[in-house]
């Protein structure tokens, strides 16, 4: 993987419309390093010859320019995937990526021991400093820039940094563990080869285009699902069958293209006494623990996604945080059931609360598997009287950070947005409620509420980051996006005003936007209009997460509004 890495200058982007698209969401990265640590098949590379020039180029996002330099090779398919991996251990980009090195020593999984952090985060800046690096043993992927040679020198600093605190016996053994992290995992990930496919030079344009279409469209993602459905055959379990009812039951389900490899992992969740949805443990599961909990889990999803629909602001897949939340809730509908009568009450209350807090939290930006079964145990025990989960009980937010959440931080952006429309938002167009119909009628998605355009105008412009965060952002459809096109709010407003009338405030209310002829949208005043929707979405994060006092977790920093 060194090798290809450090090709970075001879190996560049094709421009084309999918080079174009944001790299995979930072969770999305640690599972593509995870699977290169264990040695898993991530994919192969398709590239092709650059000798006669026949596209434009670009080197990847955060990497030297390219200055007029003309690359060897264009990578066609892998571009996603090698830009993430460009930024995880150059240290670029929005976010840092690190391993825990005394839990790998412990004997925890990888993918328990990878995290990251928002690049501005004050833990960030904290871990900028070997000092703490070396005192916490938390290793910086950016240093396996340079493989295991860089791994060595970073260990060899820390031993003789822990020389002057350590006995000669423990500093031995810290010695020799740290030597068998690198052995284990980071010459695999120094050893870690993608599978290469190399174009001739010769390949038309033409011909180019055509594989591209081809990958589109021919890809097929198989799951352990399939492998699952084929073990339990013989034991007269139809998995097929069985989801298929599932499905027939609660078309939500399919609605919201619920993979089902996600109830077996739920069903591994509740049929063991230590809760695990690791790949092989729900590949151990009996026809016994199938028949006993299929149809409850299947119950639990259908009864979560309802739930999530109606009460956290989940009218259409798109605004679903996590796939992967899916499956702790499902797991813990199933174990603990909903009450007849007024304790129902509390325990949807217990759970929509988990779901915010896991959320906003973004508890499953890292070990998915791992939180899962956490969470199952510690909210199960709650919803019996017992302590709340670590993701309630240690729920920290920092309203600033609304600034820098733009649809590239998918979980944060994406709960807004529920949040957003648990105020029963209402269309611009019509006035009426907005619907997982209406969204399809009229076209309704996010869009800017200060436009892009306008923004981009003022003197100085407004920076990137401010003009894309949620907090410019709520649901409008097709027709008003249109007409609103570059005009000030104050424009486009009173034309909103003139058609719904008096509904008008009540309109802006149910989008937390703020009315009246002094308010910042009519006045155009940006910089105020974001303290207000902050303090605004911050209210309803304290509502639904029981938080009450905010957390500095940012770094400070002078505010930016232009460019």
């Amino acid at each position: 993987m060194k090798t290809l890495i450090h090709a970075s200058s001879r190996t560049c982007w094709l421009r084309s419309n999918k080079a174009n698209q944001p790299c995979p969401i930072s969770s999305a990265t640690q599972e593509l390093i995870d699977s290169i640590a264990s040695n898993y098949p991530a994919g192969s590379l398709l590239r092709i010859r650059n000798t006669r020039q026949l596209f434009a180029c670009r080197e990847f996002q955060g990497a030297p320019a390219l200055n007029g330099n003309k690359p060897t090779y264009l990578v066609l398919d892998g571009q996603q995937r090698l830009t993430s991996l460009f930024q995880a251990f150059f240290g670029v980009g929005d976010h840092r990526y690190y391993l825990d090195l005394q839990k790998l020593m412990d004997g925890a999984d990888f993918e328990d021991a990878i995290f990251h952090l928002r690049a501005n985060h004050k833990r960030a800046k904290a871990l900028a400093s070997f000092e703490t690096q070396a005192e916490e043993l938390i290793l910086p992927l950016a240093v396996l820039r340079g493989g295991n040679g860089g791994y060595a020198r970073w260990t060899k600093k820390v031993m003789k940094r822990k020389q002057a605190v350590l006995s000669h016996e423990d500093h031995e053994h810290l010695d020799d563990a740290l030597d068998t992290v690198g052995e284990t995992w980071i010459q695999a990930i120094d050893d870690y080869r993608f599978p290469v496919v190399t174009l001739s030079d010769e390949t038309s344009a033409e011909a180019v285009c055509t594989i591209f279409e081809t990958l589109n469209r021919t890809g097929v993602k198989l799951s352990p699902f399939e492998l699952l459905t084929a073990r339990f055959w013989p034991q007269n379990v139809n998995l097929r069958a069985l989801w298929s009812k599932a499905v027939s039951d609660g078309p939500i389900i399919d609605e919201f293209g619920v993979d089902p490899y996600y109830l077996m992992m739920a069903i591994s969740l509740v049929a063991r006494s230590a809760p695990s949805a690791k790949r092989a443990d729900v590949l151990d599961l009996t026809p016994s623990d199938i028949e006993e909990w299929w149809d409850r889990v299947a119950w639990g999803m259908r009864a979560g996604l309802e739930r999530l629909r109606e009460d956290c602001g989940l009218i259409t897949p798109k605004w679903l945080p996590y796939n992967t939340i899916l499956v702790p809730l499902a797991a813990i509908l199933a174990k603990n059931g909903i009450p007849a009568g007024p304790a129902a009450a509390g325990v949807w209350q217990k759970v929509t609360r988990w779901y915010w807090c896991s959320v906003l939290g973004q508890t499953y930006e890292s070990s998915p598997t791992s939180q899962m079964a956490k969470d199952v145990t510690e909210t199960l025990a709650w919803l019996s009287g017992g302590n709340s989960p670590d993701s309630v009980h240690d729920f920290r937010f920092d309203p600033r950070l609304l600034r820098d959440v733009t649809p590239r931080q998918r979980a944060v952006y994406r709960g807004v947005i529920g949040l957003v429309l648990r105020e029963h938002s209402r269309d611009f167009h019509t006035g009426a409620l907005i619907t997982s119909e209406a969204v399809i009628e009229q076209g309704i998605d996010d869009h800017h509420i200060f436009p892009q355009a306008y923004l981009e105008s003022l003197a100085p412009p407004v920076s990137p980051r401010l003009r894309d965060c949620v907090l410019n952002r709520t649901l409008i459809d097709r027709s008003t996006n249109r007409r609103i096109s570059r005009r000030p709010p104050s424009s486009y407003m009173r034309d909103i005003e003139h058609e719904v009338g008096a509904a008008f405030p009540v309109l802006l209310s149910s989008h937390l936007l703020p009315s009246g002829s002094l308010s910042p949208l009519a006045r155009d005043d940006f910089e105020q209009f974001l303290q207000w929707r902050q303090d605004a979405i911050w209210d309803r994060i304290q509502a639904v997460t029981g938080v009450s006092v905010a957390s500095d977790l940012l770094i400070d920093e002078p505010e930016e509004l232009s460019a």
